[in-house]
């Protein structure tokens, strides 16, 4: 067991940003590693020109990196917005807009995962009215992402960091899991296991691992405090991803933490365990 025995990918909107994007999965790539995942690459439109698209898709592909994660789009991220999904107005017409484009993205790279981030609470609007709008959201990304064979993705984040933001627990994230299955009868909805987050929250992280494992599409990680990689805070990052094996968890644990230097913030991972096996 241990940090050799599970199945990494390098999230490209956090490591190696300081190289344009086409260039980010072939750094990836020299570091050792063939998988990769990708927050909605542009934050300014949620319906890229194809062109772009098709230059993303061979840039992965020259590089031998299989992206294994992609965000629907999220509004500013990195920035001050935490997804569109249950923002009334402007921003859930663009989510509407990228639901079929990301898909079909998607499906032609072979992602089998897509991360629909909730939005935060709006000042002035009710609640309900954004986690009904937020359902009928997440309800289509379910079916289109049934379409491509990928399963979505619904993610907890943490109260100091984003403060409007309500999906802040474990169990608030699974609660929008369990309903959007239940709408849809198409079983694909998965929690975003993200350890950082969750220990941010100050969750018992082993005790979420217990209840939800099974409820699990896919993991990230960040140490604690400060979001760095393994080893750089008290997280203990290796025996939770144990334990999360242990419970049947089978899928890719995303490395999705702060580095000046990504290329030297591997160190903690052996060069021979870092391709996907």
């Amino acid at each position: 067991m241990g940090y050799t025995d599970q199945r990494f990918d390098v999230n490209l909107s956090i490591l190696f940003t300081e190289l344009p994007l086409l260039e980010r999965p072939a750094a990836a790539a020299a570091a050792g590693f063939t998988a990769v995942e990708l927050w909605w690459p542009w934050i300014e439109t949620p319906t890229p020109a194809q062109a772009e698209l098709d230059a993303l898709k061979k840039a992965l592909e020259d590089a031998g990196t299989q992206l294994v994660g992609l965000n629907f789009y999220a509004g500013r991220l990195p920035g001050p917005d935490r997804g569109a999904v249950s923002v009334p107005g402007e921003e859930s017409d663009r989510f509407r807009a990228n639901i079929d484009v990301a898909a079909d993205f998607a499906a032609s790279v072979g992602c089998k995962a897509l991360n629909a981030l909730y939005g935060n609470r709006v000042e002035g609007v009710d609640p309900a009215v954004q986690d009904e709008l937020a359902l009928e959201n997440l309800v289509i990304a379910a079916r289109a992402a049934d379409r491509v064979g990928a399963i979505l993705l619904i993610e907890t984040l943490n109260k100091p960091e984003s403060p409007l933001y309500p999906l802040v627990s474990a169990p608030s994230a699974i609660e929008i899991v369990d309903k959007v299955n239940e709408a849809t009868g198409l079983g694909n909805a998965k929690f975003l296991l993200d350890l950082y987050h969750l220990a941010m929250n100050d969750e018992d992280l082993s005790e979420v691992i217990e209840k939800y494992a099974a409820k699990t599409g896919h993991v990230q990680i960040a140490d604690k405090p400060g979001r760095g990689a393994p080893g750089t805070g008290e997280l203990p990052l290796e025996d939770l991803l144990d334990q999360l094996q242990k419970a049947g968890y089978q899928g890719f644990v995303g490395l999705e933490y702060k580095a000046a230097d990504a290329a030297a913030s591997f160190e903690w991972l052996p060069a021979e365990a870092r391709a996907a096996k």
